[in-house]
């Protein structure tokens, strides 16, 4: 995977959720550390699982005052979100962090993979539901980044739409402590997780 380019990445423009406000990306990293969670898109099951996952370290965040951003390619199924939220609407970070896009034919087996159906199993216990609406092609990722852009602490990109960063690696990278417990990720068999 290519080294991140902060000075192109910062320079690019994304639309504030809440205020509708154009705002350069590198204002999310200039005054503390930032983790930045990019999203296949807001409907999607498993980004909403992986961000309720993200979410159980905000306090810690918080007291050692690191944002915790999320970024989506369109604003269908915004309004279920809480928090910083940014849209992409040009897509640009995603490409410049090389987050793939799928195509018809790729997307399918890809969706349908063990991971995935482990992260659904996980996310309908928890109540979390999805939907369909909106770009199923994009892939995402994480960022995080020092405070002042120093440097890219992580670069994670997905191979699979089921593949997300593990809590444990958040706080390493951040050399911090939480006391967050990481949601158990299940285990398909031939009992569950079968149609």
């Amino acid at each position: 995977m290519a080294a991140v380019d902060l000075a192109k990445l910062g320079l690019i423009f994304l639309k504030n959720a809440t205020s509708g406000e154009r705002e350069e990306l590198r204002s999310l990293w200039r005054e503390q550390a930032v983790v930045i969670i990019f999203l296949r898109r807001f409907g999607c099951q498993v980004c909403r699982w992986t961000a309720v996952e993200i979410s159980k370290l905000k306090e810690d965040l918080t007291a050692n005052s690191v944002a915790l951003v999320g970024v989506g390619p369109e604003e269908m199924g915004l309004k279920e979100f809480q928090n910083e939220l940014y849209i992409d609407e040009k897509k640009q970070t995603y490409k410049d962090l090389g987050f793939k896009r799928y195509n018809a034919v790729s997307v399918v087996p890809a969706a349908l993979g063990k991971k995935v159906r482990n992260i659904i199993t996980k996310a309908n216990a928890d109540g979390i539901q999805g939907n369909f609406s909106g770009d199923l092609l994009q892939s995402g990722g994480m960022v995080i980044i020092a405070k002042g852009g120093e440097k890219v602490l992580l670069h994670f990109a997905q191979d699979s739409p089921g593949d997300y960063v593990p809590l444990e690696n958040v706080v390493k990278a951040l050399g911090i402590t939480t006391s967050a417990q990481q949601g158990l990720r299940p285990q398909c068999h031939a009992d569950v997780c079968t149609r």
